[in-house]
């Protein structure tokens, strides 16, 4: 009889244990089940929809909003205008010469940075401008260009030149082809990408380049960009600046010249802002702040809008339903209310990030496809077949190549294109 009293006491007690871990692990299933964030597209984006409905357009686009680009360009105005700051604008972020033309005639600015040897060909048939690479390339595509462009604009051209070796592959070819090399001297200023690290490097390039009559020093090239990812931005930059200035100081006393007259760039668009307040430099470069694409969602780009999207229409749309898999469909709509419904796109897996409608998310089980993309939604995104899917690209530079001609929205309606450079890297 004593056994099974200890025996009924132990049941109760495993009961009660029981049912207490069963209340607690459902408590941390319901903390864990994910909120429900689909909706529907708000204005803009059913504007915009009716805007391509009327144009005719039903296949992947990248749209550009003419407005929210002025409003960005009239913002790096206003920033920049209390220090008289020259701005570069970077082509490789713009890739479309309607949208750097647009951009440089807001900016009245005549200055490029260019990335690579196709743009850089398209860019050195303007005898007006004023180029300055913004890597350094490879010494066989250096001379491939100045076959290509000529001697004459390649000598126009400021090239980056980031260690002594390669100034002397470049001095070597432009003097085998009759061509002036105008060297700016990519400097470290911190990123630790390359570069002249020091002032004793930068003078002992220097000083190399002057030993060549045709080679001229045209100035500096100083990136920035992990200022703002570092715990103490404040201090980088500081730190950042006292590496330009001592570069400053090695050009005027190794060319004997105010290294105001030479190219002295710096910035890009995550650090531009911080530059119009203090700069060794004398120039900036920005390009991404103009379309601003998603990872430039910068408390320094505050003052800068969304400006580009990709517009996809809706292929398929249906319960979600794993193949093979069919018992976790139910656990994982549960879990994830975004789960519960399938929107096959036109196209997909582009460096972009699905803003409308809301909740619409990508599928880890899934997995990522660039022909017939699955994103998901909750039952309160009510997309159907031949409806919009809209993204944010996630940079411009190798996204905007992908879509063929950039579409101008104007609020309203589609009003125009700007065809964009050959695909090129």
């Amino acid at each position: 009889m004593a056994d099974t009293g200890r025996t009924k006491r132990w049941t109760r007690r495993a009961a009660m244990v029981g049912g207490g871990l069963a209340v607690v692990g459902g408590a941390a299933v319901l903390a864990a089940r994910k909120s429900d964030h689909g909706g529907a597209h708000d204005a803009y984006f059913l504007a915009l929809t009716a805007a391509l409905r009327k144009a005719g357009i039903a296949h992947p686009v990248l749209v550009i909003d003419q407005a929210r680009l002025d409003r960005n360009i009239a913002a790096a105005r206003a920033t920049l205008k209390p220090a008289n700051l020259p701005l570069r604008v970077v082509v490789k972020s713009l890739p479309a010469t309607g949208l750097i033309d647009h951009v440089a005639r807001g900016m009245a600015t005549n200055r490029f940075m260019v990335f690579n040897g196709a743009m850089l060909e398209i860019m050195a048939a303007r005898p007006d401008a004023d180029l300055l690479l913004g890597k350094p390339l490879p010494a066989m595509e250096y001379a491939d260009i100045v076959d290509k462009v000529g001697a004459e604009a390649a000598g126009r051209i400021q090239w980056l030149i980031d260690t002594p070796a390669r100034l002397k592959q470049y001095a070597d070819i432009a003097a085998a082809r009759g061509a002036k090399l105008r060297a700016n001297m990519e400097i470290d200023v911190g990123l630790h990408r390359g570069g002249f690290a020091d002032g004793q490097s930068l003078a002992a390039a220097v000083d190399l380049a002057r030993t060549f009559p045709h080679v001229a020093v045209s100035g500096l090239m100083g990136y920035d960009a992990h200022v703002p990812k570092m715990s103490d931005p404040d201090d980088a930059y500081a730190a950042s600046q006292a590496l330009y200035r001592t570069a400053t100081g090695v050009l005027r006393e190794k060319l004997g010249v105010d290294p105001a007259t030479l190219t002295l760039n710096g910035a890009g668009s995550p650090t531009y802002a911080r530059h119009a307040q203090g700069t060794a430099a004398n120039e900036v470069s920005v390009g991404s702040a103009f379309v601003k694409p998603a990872d430039f969602d910068l408390p320094s780009l505050a003052r800068h809008v969304p400006a580009s999207f990709i517009a996809t229409p809706v292929i398929k749309a249906k319960r979600m339903e794993l193949p093979g898999n069919e018992w976790l469909t139910g656990p994982l709509t549960f879990m994830d209310p975004n789960a519960a419904r399938a929107f096959f796109i036109y196209g997909g897996h582009w460096l972009a990030t699905p803003v409308s409608p809301p909740g619409l998310q990508f599928s880890d089980l899934y997995g990522r496809s660039s022909n017939q993309e699955m994103l998901t939604g909750s039952t309160h995104v009510a997309l159907k077949p031949d409806d919009r899917v809209f993204f944010r690209p996630n940079q411009s530079e190798a996204v905007f190549l992908q879509f063929g001609d950039i579409l101008l929205f104007d609020g309203t309606a589609i009003t125009g294109t700007w065809p964009t450079f050959p695909v090129s890297a």
